[in-house]
């Protein structure tokens, strides 16, 4: 691109942050909406909004071919954005992109497989994000974000601030997390994060301004994983599910796991019940129940 192209295109590409930013979208969604429109853009080595419907085709084609398909529609998605607000033009062209509904089963660690992976956790501060993010069925982000003034010891309880969607919710804070968690606070004394970006010195550490990284976070779950010799397909997020699934095989309802997990629709907590047996087992007690009251004589020729 000559410096007029990459002029107007930085003009273009700041206020699509800017609207995203106007529109209350997470840090994550609009790190992935930018990602998409900056993709598009060094492709094409242009400005995106000189692209025609044809060329915009030919690209996601391509782009099917070599990424996922969740990576394809939020690429979609992202440049809907940038056409219908940034640009005001008509972004029809964009439904000639359908990706598949694509109904996947996680796998599920067993309790015992939780307790190896955190005891073979090496660092004390991961051993005590891997047991903080399974033990309330956190998601990642929630997790790293926990702060001292979240943890409520003597209602036994922490405050999620901001998950998905934006909202806050109250979770139980079982008393061994509570014990690790003060553990490691013991260790570091940040006046703020419970998990402090880990840089250097004790002095560093407390003088942190933001949590620890993610990516630290993954790897290290990632090297547990590998040493503990599981064959399962596996992430920080496995926890969750994990948790969710476990609570149920202990007799919570579904509409009580909802609420711990933050999901704004019931259908996502159900699925948990194809990830157990237990829900296969009550409905045979169930069935038999009924049917077992049908007097048939099943003898008679």
């Amino acid at each position: 691109m000559n410096q007029a192209e990459v002029n107007r295109f930085n003009t273009l590409y700041q206020r699509h942050l800017r609207l995203l930013k106007l529109q209350g979208k997470s840090q994550k969604t609009i790190d992935a909406y930018s990602r998409s429109l900056r993709r598009v853009r060094d492709h094409f080595d242009c400005c995106p909004d000189r692209l025609t419907p044809e060329q915009l085709e030919a690209y996601f084609g391509e782009l099917v071919e070599s990424h996922s398909w969740s990576t394809v529609k939020i690429d979609r998605n992202g440049l809907q954005f940038f056409w219908r607000y940034v640009l005001k033009r008509d972004w029809q062209w964009i439904h000639i992109i359908k990706p598949p509904k694509i109904h996947t089963i996680p796998d599920i660690l067993t309790p015992a497989e939780i307790e190896r992976l955190i005891g073979k956790t090496r660092k004390l501060r991961y051993r005590v994000f891997l047991l903080t993010t399974y033990s309330m069925g956190l998601r990642l982000e929630e997790a790293l974000s926990l702060q001292v003034g979240d943890i409520d010891a003597g209602r036994k309880r922490v405050h999620i601030r901001r998950g998905k969607g934006h909202k806050d919710r109250l979770v139980p804070l079982p008393d061994l997390t509570y014990e690790g968690l003060r553990e490691l606070w013991k260790r570091h004394r940040h006046p703020k994060f419970i998990f402090p970006n880990a840089g250097g010195s004790m002095e560093t550490i407390q003088q942190a301004t933001t949590h620890m990284d993610r990516g630290g976070a993954q790897n290290a779950m990632k090297i547990v994983v590998a040493e503990c010799g599981m064959k399962k397909k596996v992430s920080i997020h496995s926890l969750r599910h994990s948790y969710a699934t476990h609570l149920l095989e202990r007799g919570l309802s579904l509409r009580h796991i909802q609420a711990l997990l933050g999901h704004a629709s019931p259908n996502t907590t159900a699925r948990y019940a194809h990830l157990t047996d237990i829900t296969e087992k009550n409905s045979l007690t169930t069935i038999n129940e009924l049917i077992n009251t049908l007097h048939v004589d099943l003898k008679r020729m």
